[in-house]
């Protein structure tokens, strides 16, 4: 074998390697765009909410008719306060969900409460319609109760219990577990 020929084979052996950690890279690659770009998030995908004790801000907002909602209004019962918006993916992988729980439960004295951060009314209604929504759906164009919670984070909930105290919060989606394990003892009571 000549110079030549065993140099070109020597390159080969150190190139093989390189290619087959590049071709890994880019499925990895590939795989995580699918993942991240899909919004198709996992209800299994949840956070635990945090144990909270403040009293529920005052926020008057207006709903997508117009009239103008105390939060409040609601006392004397068990809220989930749910701040979303039209454009967000866990957002949008919780709200059937968060419909579904709330046909499941409105008869026990629990009432939800969606809350859209900043979006037009026009996209907000067709949101609601898409989604058939059957909670009520608060107009939220200065963020006011993102700056009221303290967090800007999207999705993020709260529950309000029967005296008008935030018990729970939620950052991030919810799946119907966690309502049943936090929530739902609460509507027992």
């Amino acid at each position: 074998m000549d110079l030549q020929a065993k140099k070109y084979k020597e390159n080969l052996h150190q190139f093989i390697p390189l290619v087959l950690i590049g071709v890994g890279l880019i499925i990895l690659g590939l795989v995580i765009t699918k993942v991240l770009t899909s919004g198709d998030f996992s209800t299994d995908y949840t956070v635990v909410p945090s144990t909270v004790n403040f009293p529920a801000p005052e926020l008057t907002l207006n709903d997508l008719a117009g009239r103008k909602v105390n939060l409040s209004d609601y006392r004397h019962q068990i809220v989930l306060i749910n701040n979303w918006a039209t454009w967000c993916p866990p957002c949008k992988a919780e709200m059937p969900i968060l419909i579904k729980y709330f046909k499941a439960h409105s008869d026990q004295g629990f009432m939800l409460i969606g809350i859209e951060a900043g979006d037009s009314a026009e996209d907000v209604e067709s949101f609601v319609d898409k989604y058939g929504i059957n909670f009520p759906v608060l107009l939220d164009p200065n963020n006011k109760s993102l700056i009221a919670f303290h967090n800007d984070s999207l999705p993020s909930s709260y529950v309000v219990d029967h005296n008008g105290s935030v018990i729970l919060a939620w950052t991030g989606p919810i799946n119907r577990a966690m309502l049943e394990k936090y929530l739902t003892p609460l509507l027992e009571q």
